[in-house]
């Protein structure tokens, strides 16, 4: 049982969350209750989580030696030694295959963008991570790659504010990652990544700060575009916004005064509150795109 669990950690089943980006484009053209569009989706969002998988894999074997130094991470399933290495490379290349094999029957569209992905995450993963800025811009590229498979899949076009709007939020969590790094370095004395001699707690708390805001304005703007009021029939998405800078203020929260900024999937699975907010801020979208004819809604 313990191996079973292991082999599920090594291809962190739990990131898979982040590719739920792919139903982005499906969500804001108001078409998710589309059957013929969401079973494709369905498969590229397997397609994508095992190469994202794979990737995961090779990012981990690169870092063992490094891992072991991490107070966390040395207790992955490479680092730890529960899963061995000619296991785990088996495990990548079965998993990119079988990734590449779905996305290529889904649309050859797709097999391209997701081969895009591979090869810079590739690259990310053999040198690209250790140069401050450009690491947590690749790592925010990755989530515009994933809402362009979802747009590719779907044959749905994407705005230029949902690309803007996803690329902020991504750098924004990966800003707040980045700062966790550069805590850890403190109160440890021991460097975890080759980037964090690029960044200190000043720089990335303005950094922090400036995206931040960027991110709600984008939003604002957004929602009350003309361009986006046509395409949704109906002006009311502003008010979706207040979930929007509930969520963020509450990941600024965990982030200074929890001091516990680590990955923001495990922040998404742990905390209460960003898990409502996102709930809500679904279900007041939903409401308003979905049943803008109500007398609600009037």
């Amino acid at each position: 049982m313990k191996t079973i669990k292991s082999y599920f950690q090594l291809i962190r089943v739990k990131d898979w969350a982040k590719n739920l980006f792919l139903f982005i484009p499906l969500f804001f053209a108001g078409k998710i209750s589309d059957i013929d569009k969401v079973l494709p989706l369905i498969y590229g969002f397997f397609a994508f989580s095992f190469v994202a998988s794979s990737i995961y894999i090779l990012n981990d074997y690169r870092d063992i030696e490094d891992d072991k130094k991490h107070p966390i991470k040395q207790k992955r399933p490479l680092a730890s030694g529960e899963v061995s290495k000619p296991a785990a490379l088996i495990i990548c290349i079965l998993l990119a295959s079988s990734g590449f094999l779905i996305s290529w029957l889904i649309r050859d569209k797709f097999l391209f963008v997701l081969g895009i992905y591979f090869l810079l995450n590739l690259a990310y993963s053999f040198g690209l991570k250790a140069i401050p800025i450009l690491d947590i811009i690749i790592l925010a590229i990755g989530f515009i790659l994933r809402i362009k498979s979802g747009s590719v899949i779907t044959f749905i076009p994407l705005s230029e504010w949902i690309i803007i709007m996803v690329f902020l939020l991504a750098l924004f969590m990966a800003i707040g990652k980045r700062r966790d790094d550069v805590l850890l370095k403190i109160s440890s004395g021991t460097e975890m990544r080759k980037a964090v001699k690029g960044y200190n707690l000043e720089f990335l708390n303005v950094m922090l700060s400036l995206v931040c805001a960027v991110i709600v304005v984008a939003y604002f703007m957004y929602t009350m575009s003309p361009e986006t009021i046509e395409r949704m029939g109906t002006h009311r998405l502003y008010y979706t916004c207040l979930f929007v800078i509930a969520g963020i203020l509450r990941y600024l929260q965990i982030i200074f005064v929890k001091a516990d900024s680590g990955s923001p999937t495990k922040i998404l699975y742990k905390d209460l509150f960003i898990k409502i907010t996102l709930l809500l801020w679904m279900a007041s979208f939903v409401a308003i795109i979905y049943f803008k004819d109500v007398t609600l809604f009037e």
